[in-house]
């Protein structure tokens, strides 16, 4: 296989300085704010987004050391593959996120949802479009057991 250069977009400006301090998923702290800074480059690209609710951010963790093809989530002690995870410690460190838009001015997004650490590059910005991202009856693999 050949490799990918992948060059990123924008700098995420996150509250979170520390690894431990990032809830397990964004939507627990909706009062939590940070700010995507676009590279002036790609300001361009952000034609019409002010428009959307949602955007998807893909990310790099960029903190992130080690790779690790099984592990586990801190409130589980069972193991389960990296890809069945949303674990940092992941071949090529992509994380992914769905983030609430409160504001775009000139070159940048302010959202809340936030569970990226301070600096943390942004590869990626997607619309979130909840008629087409919709799935009848998903299934959750072995997060089924902890569903309310």
């Amino acid at each position: 296989m050949q490799s990918i250069k992948i060059e990123p977009i924008g700098i995420i400006h996150s509250p979170f300085k520390n690894i431990e301090d990032i809830p397990g998923q964004g939507y627990h702290r909706e009062n939590i704010e940070a700010v995507i800074e676009i590279d002036e480059k790609y300001k361009p690209a952000m034609k019409d987004i002010e428009g959307f609710s949602h955007l998807i951010v893909l990310f790099y963790f960029h903190k992130s050391t080690k790779t690790h093809m099984r592990g586990h989530p801190s409130w589980e002690g069972k193991e389960h593959g990296v890809f069945a995870l949303r674990s940092p410690h992941r071949p090529n460190h992509i994380g992914m996120t769905v983030i609430k838009v409160k504001q775009v001015c000139d070159n940048e997004i302010v959202f809340t949802n936030v569970d990226m650490l301070d600096e943390t590059p942004v590869i990626d910005i997607k619309p979130y479009m909840g008629e087409f991202e919709r799935i009848n009856n998903p299934k959750f693999g072995w997060l089924e057991k902890h569903k309310g």
